[in-house]
C-alpha cells in the first residue's frame, strides 16, 4: 500500500483526458434537473437516494442508467450550468487543462439545435476560463449503438460548426456487437480535418476490441483499453507506437469491466511499458474524483510523490494542449513537487532535531 498522498494530490498540477460530459454532473446537479423534470423521468430528485441509483449491477446497467441522466439535459441553458460547473470542479481539484467528452447528439436527438449546444458549450469554456483559470477542450464523441445516425450527426456536427474547443473524435457507448470498424470512414473525415482520434476500446470486451481502434479508427490514444493487458503483443504496440490508455480505474470497478480495485490490471499494464493516463470518466456516478483516482494508482503501483507527479506529468504529454501550454504545466508540476519536496525535508529534519 502507497503512503497516504492526499495532501500531495490535492494541490498537484494536473490534466484530466477522460471525462464525460453528463457523466460529471453532480449529485446536486442532477437533483436539481430530476426536480425541474418531475415526472417525466425515473431519477430521484433526492441526492440522498442517488447513490443508490447509480450503484451497477454490470456495464449494460451503467449505460441504461447515464442514458436517463442525459435525458435531464433538455435545452442549451442546461448544457451551459452543466458545463460550467464541471469547469469549475475541475478547477478546485487542481486541473489546468481538461479534455471533456462531449455526445452533442444526445441532445440535439433531444431538441437542442446543434448550432444552440455548441454556443453553450463554448460559452461555459470561456467563462470556466476567466473564471477559474482552466483551459477546456472538447471531444465530439460517437455514442455506439445499432443505427449509425448518432455517428453520421456527430461528424457532421464536428466538421460544420467546428467550435474552437473541439480538440479530438471518439466513439463510447456499448462495445459488445459495436464494431469499431464500422466507423472507419467517419474517423478518417474526422483526422482528416484535423481531429485527433480517441476512441473507447477494450473496456468491457477484449484486446480485439483494441486492435480493431488502432488499426481501423487510427487512435492516437486509447479510452479504457485496460483489456490489452491480456495480449502481450498489443502491449508491445501501444508501447512501440505510443499509444497511451486513458484509464480509469473506480469506474472499471463500479462497472463490473473488473473484479474489483485490487484486479486492475493498471500494474501489468505499466509492467509491460505502456504509456498510461490517470482519469476520472464519470466521477459522480462512480463517487470518485479524479484526485482520488491518483490515490488508487498510487496504491496500485506503490507509488511515492515522485511516481505520482510522474503519472501527472505523462497525461500532459499524451494531452492535446499545445507546446506552450505543456510546457508551462510540466513547469508548474517540477516546481510543486520540488516545493513539496523540500517543505517535507525541512519538516523531517525539524521533527529529528526536536528533544526526545
Amino acid at each position: 500500500m502507497a503512503m497516504d498522498l492526499t495532501d500531495f494530490i490535492t494541490g498537484l498540477p494536473k490534466v484530466e483526458l477522460h471525462v464525460h460530459h453528463v457523466g460529471s454532473a453532480t449529485p446536486q446537479t442532477v437533483a436539481r434537473l430530476a426536480e425541474r423534470y418531475a415526472g417525466t423521468t425515473s431519477v430521484p430528485a433526492d441526492p440522498a437516494l442517488l447513490a443508490g441509483y447509480f450503484t451497477f449491477t454490470d456495464f449494460a446497467h451503467f449505460i441504461q442508467v447515464y442514458l436517463s441522466v442525459v435525458d435531464l439535459i433538455r435545452d442549451a441553458e442546461d448544457v451551459a450550468t452543466l458545463t460550467y460547473d464541471i469547469g469549475a470542479g475541475l478547477a478546485a481539484q487542481s486541473v489546468r487543462y481538461a479534455e471533456l467528452t462531449l455526445t452533442p447528439y444526445s441532445s440535439i436527438v433531444r431538441g437542442i439545435p446543434a448550432e444552440e449546444y455548441c454556443e453553450a458549450v463554448e460559452d461555459a469554456r470561456l467563462r470556466a476560463a476567466r473564471d477559474h483559470s482552466i483551459q477546456l477542450r472538447w471531444c465530439f464523441d460517437i455514442p455506439g449503438e445499432p443505427t449509425m445516425t448518432g455517428a453520421d450527426v456527430t461528424l457532421d456536427v464536428a466538421l460544420k460548426q467546428r467550435p474552437e474547443g473541439l480538440v479530438s473524435f471518439g466513439l463510447g457507448g456499448p462495445e459488445e456487437g459495436i464494431a469499431r470498424a464500422r466507423y472507419t470512414a467517419h474517423f478518417a473525415a474526422a483526422r482528416a480535418a484535423g481531429l485527433h482520434s480517441v476512441p473507447h476500446a477494450g473496456e468491457s470486451t477484449g484486446p480485439q476490441t483494441v486492435w480493431d481502434a488502432v488499426r481501423h479508427l487510427g487512435a492516437e490514444r486509447i479510452g479504457h483499453g485496460i483489456a490489452a493487458a491480456r495480449d502481450p503483443k498489443l502491449m508491445e504496440h501501444l508501447r512501440e507506437h505510443d499509444i497511451a490508455l486513458e484509464v480509469c480505474p473506480t469506474s472499471n470497478a463500479c462497472t463490473r469491466s473488473v473484479a474489483s480495485l485490487a484486479e486492475h490490471p493498471l500494474p501489468q499494464l505499466v509492467a509491460a511499458g505502456v504509456p498510461v493516463t490517470i482519469n476520472s470518466d464519470d466521477p459522480p456516478m462512480f463517487s470518485t474524483t479524479l484526485n482520488r483516482e491518483y490515490q488508487v494508482a498510487a496504491d496500485l503501483l506503490d507509488l511515492d510523490e515522485h511516481g505520482v507527479a510522474e503519472l501527472a506529468r505523462q497525461a500532459v504529454r499524451f494531452s492535446f494542449l499545445d507546446d506552450p501550454g505543456k510546457a508551462a504545466v510540466l513547469a508548474e508540476i517540477d516546481n510543486y513537487l520540488k516545493v513539496f519536496s523540500n517543505r517535507a525535508a525541512a519538516a523531517t529534519s525539524r521533527i529529528a532535531g526536536e528533544p526526545r
